[in-house]
């Protein structure tokens, strides 16, 4: 009787064991692979894998405009959880980034579930042998907050998800350079701490249809150390596309047409600026990959694709930590020498639209036919495959190259700016008494800005400059930016106004361009006249002028300002770069002698 009632309860205890669900199960896997995990559920769920095993950690490394923490995990096998100790075990260190766009829900639930596979499950344990991971699994929290079922009209699934921007309405992925977001302040100062030794930005991709789930990003245009680039294309490249084709997940380059939606027109790739998270760490000399899935598929497919290519770049990095930590190590180094500065520096680029090479595309069939109703090509995508040869543009050249200095110089009353740099971790000196400075800068012309806000600001359309040199007093507290720092390719894209993302071309210097001071009509047309009398070739200039613009000839105030602006009344500093450039090593020495840090 006894052996009977043991019997009785043995099978009970295995059926309710059999009917409790795995707690290790992510919202993405519990929901049959239809839905993503929303803020709550992300921290719940980050948390759990910290209170499950020593070799993980959570913190937050910020906080949002709106109150939520931003979390980061990371994950060591000797329980290294920060910097110093994990640079000095010798592991490589991975920083993967989800939900910076939390409507492109496939990394944050790829990552979840690396994150319990690595630590929990123990199947991909090995991943931990020399790399130290760091996970954000969600960037734009307050983003991921705003879940509602209509936030990507191009995507197809999860069921609901994020919005693209951060509750102040901006795109951090436009803002690494510039750095707005309070988000961006607290995500530079981690990576300015930890400098991670690879960066891969998760993200979900539209544009188009083709077979492709998944496609990246690397930059090997030019924009990096020749080095780390060589790695990346003949190294990292080739092992994550060879083990990407054994998964039925073949990658491609990231697909941008020659014409909006119309594959036959070409493919084109180069530089990406330093707004966009991959084209600022390359900045930095990281390696970075960019993986953009394509919103068309099955949202299960498009994870699945995400976590193999996280877990393939993770083998990598555990078989190459050393050379990779080397050439970064080298690349750092020279950036810091004065043989980086030997050679003009490129600030932007511009694609050649003669060089290209064919390749094979794998897309689908498609129709393009002219609307009824717009009038504008309807791109008509079907299901049937097909492989297209295309030409791919790919070889990006210079478009402006500058002349880097020693050292930048600006005066103290540029706050805003100054304590940018210091969050991109960027070392400052501070004069302690005024100096005399001899420098070269620039001197503006003609400058134009773009009607409509983007991303929060009216960046400038026109940059035009005359180089000029002149002696200058800078004030006690200005600021010595030396270039023989590791980060001066940062440096030189924030205080060089022709880079893509200067400071001058996000408008940190608009005021520089307003008029202060004037001079009055019935005090200017006596002036004027005397003015003409006097020079003959201001004369000829004027009638020019008058000529050649017509509004400036019918307004009276128009042509007093003019010749206001000719006066040795005008302002001096009026349309002048207040940064200035440098170059005698000796007048860097000594200003650095009465300067602090």
């Amino acid at each position: 009787m006894n052996k009977i009632i043991c019997t009785f309860i043995f099978l009970i205890l295995i059926n309710y064991t059999q009917a409790q669900p795995d707690p290790w199960l992510t919202h993405y896997e519990k929901s049959n692979c239809l839905e993503t995990a929303g803020y709550d559920e992300v921290i719940r769920y980050s948390k759990m894998l910290a209170q499950a095993s020593p070799l993980v950690h959570y913190m937050s490394f910020g906080t949002s405009p709106q109150g939520r923490e931003l979390p980061l995990l990371i994950f060591d096998k000797n329980g290294n959880f920060d910097p110093e100790t994990a640079r000095a075990s010798g592991n490589i260190i991975l920083l993967i980034e989800a939900g910076i766009h939390p409507g492109e829900a496939d990394g944050t639930d790829a990552v979840l579930m690396l994150m319990r596979d690595m630590i929990i499950k123990k199947k991909l344990f090995h991943l931990l042998d020399h790399v130290t991971f760091l996970f954000i699994p969600a960037f734009n929290v307050d983003g991921l907050a705003r879940f509602g079922p209509y936030n990507r009209i191009n995507q197809n699934g999860p069921k609901e998800m994020g919005w693209r921007a951060t509750a102040q309405n901006l795109n951090l992925n436009r803002d690494f350079l510039k750095a707005d977001a309070p988000e961006m302040h607290a995500w530079l100062k981690l990576f300015n701490r930890w400098l991670p030794d690879f960066f891969v930005d998760c993200h979900t991709t539209d544009g188009a249809d083709y077979q492709y789930v998944l496609t990246y990003m690397l930059e090997i245009f030019g924009n990096m150390d020749a080095d780390l680039t060589t790695w990346q294309r003949d190294v990292y490249l080739p092992y994550v596309k060879s083990e990407m084709d054994n998964t039925e997940y073949p990658v491609f380059q990231y697909v941008t047409f020659r014409r909006w939606h119309d594959p036959r027109s070409g493919l084109i790739s180069g530089v990406s600026p330093p707004r966009l998270s991959h084209g600022y760490t390359a900045l930095q000399n990281r390696p970075s990959l960019l993986i953009e899935t394509h919103s068309l598929k099955p949202h299960k497919i498009r994870v699945e694709a995400t976590y193999y290519m996280l877990q393939y770049t993770a083998e990598l990095l555990n078989k190459e930590y050393k050379t990779v930590k080397q050439l970064i190590s080298t690349a750092d180094a020279f950036t810091a020498s004065k043989k980086f500065r030997e050679e003009p520096f490129p600030v932007s680029f511009r694609r050649s639209s003669g060089d290209s090479v064919m390749v094979e595309f794998k897309g689908v069939e498609y129709t393009a036919e002219r609307s009824d109703l717009t009038g504008g090509y309807w791109f008509k995508y079907s299901d049937r495959p097909k492989t297209y040869v295309l030409p791919w543009f790919n070889k990006p050249e210079p478009e402006m190259k500058v002349k880097l200095p020693e050292a930048y110089i600006i005066p103290p009353e540029w706050t805003e700016v100054i304590e940018r740099l210091k969050i991109h971790g960027i070392k400052l000196d501070y004069l302690l008494e005024p100096a005399e400075v001899s420098v070269e800068t620039y001197l503006f012309r003609n400058p134009k800005w773009r009607q409509a806000p983007y991303e929060s600001r009216h960046p400038m359309t026109n940059i035009e400059y005359e180089v000029i040199d002149e002696k200058r007093i800078y004030p006690k507290g200005s600021v010595l930016v030396d270039m023989n720092q590791r980060s001066a390719r940062v440096i030189a894209h924030i205080l060089e106004p022709k880079a893509k993302d200067s400071y001058a071309y996000w408008g940190f210097f608009d005021v520089i361009f307003e008029q202060k001071e004037y001079g009055e009509t019935y005090v200017m047309e006596g002036i004027a006249r005397e003015m003409l009398e006097k020079d003959k070739a201001l004369k000829r200039e004027f009638e020019r002028k008058k000529a050649e613009d017509k509004n400036f000839a019918q307004s009276q105030w128009d042509m007093m300002n003019w010749f206001y602006s000719k006066t040795q009344y005008r302002d001096q500093k009026k349309d002048k770069y207040p940064v200035g450039k440098i170059y005698e090593h000796k007048v860097l020495e000594k200003l650095l002698k009465i300067s602090e840090k």
